[in-house]
Parts: structure tokens; C-alpha cells; sequence
């Protein structure tokens, strides 16, 4: 009797619980295969992968970048696209603050910066004649000021920075505004030829930052200047043929003759094709950096664009055709 009640004691497993052990271990094993099926690199942040296959440069790793510290934001006033942007430079605390900073500390938003209002008007008007598939070029991104207004219109750029104080800051922005799958930030000057060039960063007023020395310090003569050296690239090698640009903004104290050289193939694209330009135009700077005005309209005369007006110290050029 005692065999023949062995031979007859149900299983320890139900058939239904057989069934929910199959379906937990399908499950995990699932997961398994798609753990090790992720990229080596899980901290890669990855954008435009399906538009842009490769760069000739890897792009800046937000990341893997050191924390900025402290963290001064605030959302910008004005701006039809509302968005936030990080400050780069606090000033001489306590005795000469940011205006900015002055301004928070009153519940005041930050200062709307001009180019995120003319930023956000070009791109605005494009939209309204259809063109909305494309890419906003930053070059001399500073702190995100224009990538960050583009990027809160839903529209995708790629932000040229040399400075890693500035970098830092564009992360912030990039995490502030979650526009991480939009702005692709690259740590380079763009110009007219790859490889490494001398830069000036001017500390306390790392906007004013400059190929030229003189650029540099020629607002604010009593600050530090460092030289250090970052990698150049031309636009041309970054930004394939294929890929559509809608705008391009230059902001580098001078350097803006070498960046247009640099992108002459962008430039010469025809019709709804061609890029919309602002570019900042101050004689001054120019000839810091051995350019002038005339120059740089000669230069963008032979590549199409002959329609050219002056906003401030801006200039927009279209294409004439």
C-alpha cells in the first residue's frame, strides 16, 4: 500500500502552475536577450540616428560630462516658445552678479537674448512657407541661447561649442528643456579646415570667447584671457548633402569669414534649399580677426546669397534664387 500510494501522489507541480513556471521563464529569458542586445555604451546619447549614420567628430557625450555646479537656470522671458537656459558666467559675486542673476533674485525671468526672438521668427515664417523639415546650425552655441529656442519649436539642431564651461551649460539646458533627441552638440570652432586652432577663452565673459586674442578682450580689456587649443572642423564635413538645413546662425567674435568658407557647400544649395543665414556682422570684430564686412559679402555673393539686411548687429541673408 505504501508503494502504491507513491506511485499515486499528484505531481508537486499542477499543470497550471507548470504552465506560469514556462511563462516566468520565457519572460526572463526575454529580458536576457535584450539586455545583451543593448550597446556597448549605455550612456552614448544617441540622435538622428536614422538621418545621420556617422560623424566625422563624436559628438559631445552629456552624459559622461562633470556635473556643472552650481545650477543657474530660469526660463527665458518673451519668447513665444517659452524655454530655459543655464548661465555660463555668474560674474564677480557678490559685487558685480549677472544681470541675470540680479534679475532671478528679484522673480524676474532671465533677459530675452535677441537672437532667440530672431531665431524664433525666421523659423516661424519657414514653417509657414512648408519648410519645417530640416536642421537650425549653431555655430558658436554659447550656452544654447538660439539651439534652445529652435529646439522648443520642436525643430532638431546641431550646436558648435569649443568652450567646456559652455558645454556644461548646454547639457543643463538639453536635460531642463528634455530636448536630448533635438540638439546634438559637438565639441569643435567651426572654420574653413580641420584639425586644432588657438583659442582665447576670456574668463568671466565667456561669451566674448575668440579665435582672436584681441576679439576677446576687446569689450572687456581688465579680464583674464587663456589660450587653449580646440579641434576646427568645417561644416561641409559635418553635414552630408543629403541632410536638409533650414538655418544656419553664426555667433564668433570675428570668425564668422573662416565658418562661412567652411560650409561654402551648404551655402551654395539653390532655391528652398539654401539655408536662411544670421551671422553677426561687427566691423570691428571682423578686423580682429583679419575679415571685414565687405569681405564676407563679396564671399556669400559668389555662393548665391545677394539678398543681405542688417538687424542690429546681425546680418540675415537668403538666397536670390
Amino acid at each position: 500500500m505504501a508503494n502504491a500510494w507513491k506511485r499515486d501522489k499528484p505531481s508537486q507541480f499542477h499543470p497550471s502552475k507548470n504552465i506560469c513556471f514556462l511563462f516566468i521563464s520565457a519572460l526572463l529569458l526575454l529580458a536576457f536577450f535584450i539586455y545583451i542586445a543593448q550597446p556597448s555604451n549605455p550612456n552614448t546619447i544617441s540622435t538622428f540616428n536614422s538621418d545621420f549614420p556617422s560623424y566625422p567628430i563624436p559628438p559631445f557625450n552629456c552624459l559622461k560630462c562633470p556635473q556643472s555646479h552650481p545650477v543657474i537656470a530660469n526660463v527665458v522671458e518673451g519668447v513665444r516658445y517659452p524655454f530655459l537656459y543655464s548661465l555660463a558666467d555668474l560674474g564677480a559675486l557678490p559685487d558685480k552678479p549677472h544681470k541675470n542673476i540680479v534679475r532671478m533674485l528679484k522673480g524676474k525671468p532671465f533677459r530675452k537674448p535677441d537672437i532667440s526672438v530672431s531665431i524664433q521668427e525666421v523659423l516661424e515664417k519657414l514653417r509657414g512657407e512648408g519648410r519645417d523639415n530640416g536642421v537650425v546650425v549653431d555655430v558658436g552655441a554659447n550656452v544654447g541661447m538660439a539651439s534652445f529656442a529652435a529646439a522648443a519649436m520642436g525643430f532638431r539642431v546641431f550646436a558648435f561649442e569649443p568652450v567646456f564651461e559652455n558645454l556644461q551649460r548646454i547639457c543643463d539646458g538639453i536635460y531642463l528643456n528634455r530636448v536630448a533627441d533635438l540638439v546634438t552638440v559637438f565639441e569643435a570652432a567651426a572654420s574653413d579646415r580641420s584639425g586644432n586652432i588657438t583659442f582665447h577663452k576670456l574668463v568671466g565673459r565667456l561669451d566674448n570667447s575668440a579665435v582672436s586674442a584681441t576679439g576677446a578682450k576687446m569689450a572687456f580689456k581688465s579680464n583674464e584671457e587663456i589660450a587653449l587649443q580646440v579641434r576646427s572642423i568645417p561644416l561641409d564635413e559635418v553635414i552630408p548633402e543629403s541632410v536638409p538645413v533650414l538655418l544656419i546662425k553664426i555667433d564668433v567674435q570675428g570668425w564668422e569669414s573662416h565658418v562661412l568658407k567652411g560650409a561654402s557647400k551648404l551655402l551654395r544649395r539653390k532655391g528652398r534649399e539654401a539655408p536662411y543665414l544670421i551671422y553677426e556682422e561687427d566691423e570691428r570684430l571682423l578686423q580682429a580677426s583679419n575679415s571685414s564686412a565687405k569681405e564676407i559679402r563679396d564671399f556669400l555673393h559668389t555662393v548665391g546669397y545677394s539678398h543681405c539686411s542688417k538687424r542690429g548687429t546681425d546680418a540675415h541673408c537668403t538666397d536670390g534664387n
